[in-house]
């Protein structure tokens, strides 16, 4: 079986939703390091999540900050979980972390960690640039949902799941505008780029490790498929 790079985009909310998820991690830990042992290499960008959130409403109650404020207080939060998903992996794991998804790095090691990489963007835009200048032709987006949805299902009941779905519909989805902290299944940013160079972007959650095997081995599998 020939070799694939894969790249991930590991949501923050799977990294440390409230606290560190260490069963998360030790889960996802063993199946990289199964697939590594196959000859697969990852690159794996992570998200900051709650741990970005909590930082940004502190803020919030004690100043006025800016929308780059937020930003890079955002983009501070993913290092720190891309430096604990890096350690994590020991030598498999490039030792440095990537903060500019534009500049190449020739890395030897099975595993490249990303974190954020500038304001007005998410880590979902770093992952599609990544894809591009590693030549990927997809994006694993591991966040905590099974599929995207047409709406908001915590505040639309009648919100329908989206299994396959093409860039010009999901963008009257998540619509042209970013905003710091917003919760989209992929952001308005990312998707426009995403879209430009005809990626495909596939949406499923991370905590079902069995699943994501499945997407590695291109095996049938539930979530969304944007293309």
């Amino acid at each position: 079986m020939k070799s694939k790079l894969f790249v991930i985009s590991v949501g923050g909310s799977l990294i440390n939703p409230g606290e560190v998820d260490t069963a998360f991690l030790n889960n996802l830990k063993k199946l990289i390091i199964n697939q590594t042992a196959k000859g697969n290499r990852f690159i794996l960008i992570c998200g900051g999540g709650k741990l970005s959130r909590k930082y940004a409403d502190a803020l919030k109650t004690t100043s006025t900050p800016s929308a780059d404020d937020l930003d890079w207080l955002g983009i501070q939060a993913t290092w720190l979980n891309a430096k604990l998903v890096q350690l994590m992996f020991g030598k498999l794991a490039h030792k440095t972390i990537i903060s500019d998804p534009n500049k190449k790095v020739n890395f030897k090691e099975k595993i490249l960690v990303a974190g954020g990489w500038t304001p007005g963007r998410s880590t979902d835009d770093d992952a599609v640039r990544l894809a591009k200048i590693y030549g990927s032709q997809t994006v694993i987006n591991l966040s905590n949902i099974d599929f995207a949805y047409d709406k908001d299902p915590n505040k639309f009941k009648d919100a329908k799941k989206i299994t396959l779905i093409s860039w010009a519909e999901f963008k009257k989805i998540v619509g042209n505008k970013w905003d710091p902290g917003k919760n989209a299944p992929f952001d308005p940013t990312a998707t426009a780029l995403a879209s430009k160079l005809k990626l495909q972007v596939i949406i499923a959650n991370g905590k079902n490790l069995t699943n994501l095997e499945n997407i590695l081995q291109n095996k049938p599998f539930l979530g969304t498929t944007i293309h």
